[in-house]
């Protein structure tokens, strides 16, 4: 026992560090021999409660973790020394965001582009041409593993190549995490913790298989190679477009860009169709529309009044395709009819900001332009103002599915809906006024 957590134990007690030199309000002067033990069995059982907090227990614990992952492991053909290799002298990342951290309700945010920026930043136009011009360039020179691509899993070569721009900047960008460690955290004391766990088993598979731990980098939540795969995805995905007898995500653009595209495929992509199309709201509607709720054909869209940006028709042919809408910054910024195929990009990453990159920079480079709509400053978003917001509509008795801080299209709906019903401005987007009147209730 070190004198720090001696001393701690003893003030978390009420005592100081000699019963026989504390202070007249000591509750041990002058006690008997029998209540003097009886202070130091206190004294020892809170010392016990500190060190289990420290570091060293928490390492501990996550061995025991670690111990208990082995069944799995095996189940799965990862050899003990594959397991035991993969995970020696290896500690959690508690500075990875998603996570429950000792001491905190809510899990860690930081560094989730998606769900902390602000759409206009998120969507920065400048931005969004760059990688434009280089993603064109990209399509000209892997033309014919494009032309493979497209016409085997029926995926467009401009969204192809976008999700590869938004991942990983062409495979410029390179991943800051080992994804051992990552997914080994995640599972360990994340928000997701039995996704993680599985995705984690599949990781070590891949090492397993002959994957070298040097390649597999990851992002914060263990996503690997130039396209962004889980280990899961991986398996499920991969494909060896280049015929070299490798599904090789790391090196191969030929094999990232099929194995993208056959995701995408096998997550209900409808060949021949864009993602969506910006367009303007009339007097007679608003925001609070938004949402899969509020699906309708593209021609029921058009009875109520809704036209495409800057006078375009709509195609003839997508008059009854099944769209909703989306408002990703509220009634501060563009608003889109978006298609089964958005729904597929969110399925890839499951964000309204995600998709819309995706979307508006494949368009960029089939040779669209910039969105129509000006973007409007409204900062950064605010998770616990967000979180607030979902627990007042929540008691309201609003169908709130999640209260995760989280902004997409249901919570959007529900502020607007509030928003007209209350007397607010209705502008889709969770601020102080709307968290005010739902604190009044």
């Amino acid at each position: 026992m070190d004198m720090l957590h001696c001393r701690e134990a003893q003030q978390v007690v009420g005592l100081g560090t000699d019963p026989n030199k504390c202070g007249e309000d000591c509750p041990m002067r002058g006690a008997s021999i029998w209540a003097r033990i009886a202070w130091v069995l206190v004294v020892l059982a809170t010392v016990a409660l500190l060190i289990a907090t420290t570091p060293r227990a928490a390492a501990t614990s996550f061995r025991s973790f670690v111990d208990g992952l082995w069944p799995d492991a095996r189940e799965a053909g990862v050899s003990r020394k594959t397991f035991d290799t993969a995970f020696a002298g290896l500690e959690p990342d508690t500075s990875l965001p998603d996570l429950i951290l000792p001491g905190r309700e809510t899990p860690t945010m930081k560094g989730q582009a998606e769900f902390t920026r602000e759409p206009r930043d998120y969507l920065n136009a400048p931005y969004l041409d760059k990688l434009a011009a280089q993603g064109r360039e990209l399509i000209r020179r892997h033309r014919s593993a494009l032309d493979r691509i497209e016409q085997t899993y029926g995926v467009d070569r401009y969204s192809v190549v976008a999700i590869w721009g938004r991942e990983t900047a062409f495979g410029t960008y390179k991943l800051p995490h080992d994804a051992i460690r990552v997914l080994a955290t995640q599972a360990y004391m994340g928000r997701r913790k039995d996704m993680f766990r599985k995705e984690l088993v599949l990781a070590l598979k891949m090492l397993e298989d002959g994957i070298p731990r040097a390649k597999m980098r990851a992002s914060w939540a263990g996503a690997i190679g130039q396209t962004q795969f889980l280990p899961s995805e991986f398996y499920a995905h991969a494909r060896d477009h280049d015929s070299d007898g490798l599904a090789d995500l790391f090196d191969s653009v030929p094999d990232a860009l099929a194995s993208a595209a056959r995701q995408l495929q096998a997550k209900g992509w409808v060949r021949g169709r864009t993602w969506g199309y910006e367009v303007v709201i009339p007097p007679s509607s608003d925001c609070s529309l938004e949402g899969p709720p509020n699906i309708r054909t593209i021609a029921e869209w058009q009875q109520l009044g809704f036209r495409r940006v800057g006078g375009k028709p709509f195609p003839a042919e997508v008059a009854q395709d099944q769209a909703y809408l989306m408002s990703p910054a509220g009634a501060h910024g563009p608003s889109f009819l978006a298609l089964e195929n958005f729904q597929v990009i969110r399925r890839y990453n499951t964000s309204d900001l995600y998709a819309t990159f995706v979307g508006n920079l494949a368009d960029r480079m089939a040779g669209g332009s910039d969105f129509i709509t000006p973007w409007r400053p409204i900062g950064p978003q605010r998770t616990a103002l967000i979180r607030g917001i979902q627990e007042g509509l929540q008691q309201a008795g609003y169908p709130v599915e999640k209260v995760d801080g989280f902004i997409g299209s249901e919570t959007r709906r529900l502020v607007g809906v509030f928003q007209k019903k209350s007397g607010l401005a209705v502008d889709c987007w969770p601020n102080e006024a709307t968290l005010k009147k739902l604190s009044a209730r």
